[in-house]
């Protein structure tokens, strides 16, 4: 029996514990609605931060006031209830990019949603900043090299040369993301030049599946899938999510710009991301 208690006995002196708590990692939410969780007590996140919430919902810390952030919820916001509690990552808004993206279809946090995977891709991947700053006018090339749309019309009487943006504006059924489309496909007889090549970027917005699949049907059929990459962002999937996908096509389209290649990137279109970025505003 002695021995046992002796054995039993504890060295507290060789102990020790950790006396202090991080409270701004983690936060209580006071309100949710349309998509806007209030968070108190989340002092330290920074603005643009990946927080998490019960039930597998992340969301992105939008509004910073004194006592209280505003986040923006990226999945249901029936599944978070007022009183849980929400929890930092320490990591900006940032998805995957790289060249084996081409060809594939993905949401604007960088998930694959065309339902085919490919084996080891994630290791030929690097994270990327949805959000970073564009570089200056001193930094940049002077525009000099054209980019060919195949439409007569637009490359001999207003051309557009790369390191240009050019606004597509017209009424509804007149032919806009035609264009649009024509130009990605026009750019399958400069694929196997690297100088002359343009890897293209597709960013849906606000438009349904359905109209998307048909896109990525068409471009396929044409032999232009290969060197797309396609950003969506549908009607059915909330504000947030509508307001994020032109900054998540922008990321990829300068991961080509960063590895000496060239990008076209076609928002379709910017109106509807207008008016996410509005509903957002007006809900915080």
């Amino acid at each position: 029996l002695k021995n046992a208690q002796s054995n039993l006995q504890t060295d507290w002196t060789k102990l020790s514990f950790e006396r202090s708590v991080d409270l701004k990692d983690s936060g209580i939410i006071t309100s949710v609605c349309d998509g806007i969780a209030t968070v108190s007590n989340l002092s330290g996140v920074y603005a643009g931060e990946i927080v998490t919430l019960n039930n597998n919902v992340s969301g992105m810390a939008f509004n910073l006031r004194k006592r209280s952030v505003g986040i923006v919820l990226f999945g249901n916001d029936r599944l978070v209830k007022q009183g849980q509690r929400v929890s930092r990552s320490h990591k900006i808004v940032s998805i995957l990019v790289g060249f084996s993206l081409l060809g594939r279809i993905i949401d604007c946090l960088g998930n694959t949603i065309d339902g085919w995977t490919k084996e080891n891709e994630n290791k030929y991947l690097k994270e990327a900043y949805v959000d970073v700053k564009a570089p200056g006018i001193i930094s940049r090339h002077s525009v000099h090299e054209p980019v060919q749309t195949g439409l007569l019309s637009v490359d001999s009487l207003v051309p557009i040369g790369r390191g240009q943006r050019e606004l597509i504006i017209g009424d509804r059924q007149t032919g806009k993301t035609a264009i649009a489309i024509d130009s990605i496909i026009n750019q399958r007889l400069f694929a196997n030049d690297k100088e002359k090549c343009l890897y293209c970027v597709y960013v849906a917005i606000g438009q349904k599946r359905s109209t998307v699949a048909q896109i990525a049907e068409r471009l396929e059929k044409e032999g232009a899938l290969g060197f797309t990459t396609i950003v969506v962002a549908s009607a059915s999937d909330p504000a947030s999510l509508q307001f994020l996908a032109p900054y998540a096509g922008c990321a990829v389209g300068e991961f080509f710009r960063d590895n000496y290649g060239h990008a076209l990137i076609i928002y379709d279109d910017l109106s509807k991301q207008a008016v996410a970025y509005r509903q957002m505003s007006l809900l915080l």
